[in-house]
């Protein structure tokens, strides 16, 4: 899947738990673990979507730089 334009991947910061669910899915190692909160590693991530459906509490989300605003 190719990354999209004007996107970023986001971490809700007040679901996510550090389980490290999504880390261990990430093929780019685009995510790391700083304290007990996910952390995306925007440059490595392509978006695609193989972290937001194991977060078991859906902690993750591509969203729209401009909804980020």
């Amino acid at each position: 899947m190719a990354k999209r334009e004007d996107h970023v991947m986001v971490v809700d910061d007040e679901r996510c738990f550090g389980c490290a669910a999504c880390i261990a899915v990430c093929p780019l190692d685009a995510l790391e673990l700083e304290g007990i909160l996910a952390i995306v590693i925007e440059e490595k991530c392509t978006h695609c979507d193989l972290c937001i459906p194991v977060c078991p509490v859906n902690a993750l989300e591509i969203k729209g730089e401009a909804l980020l605003a």
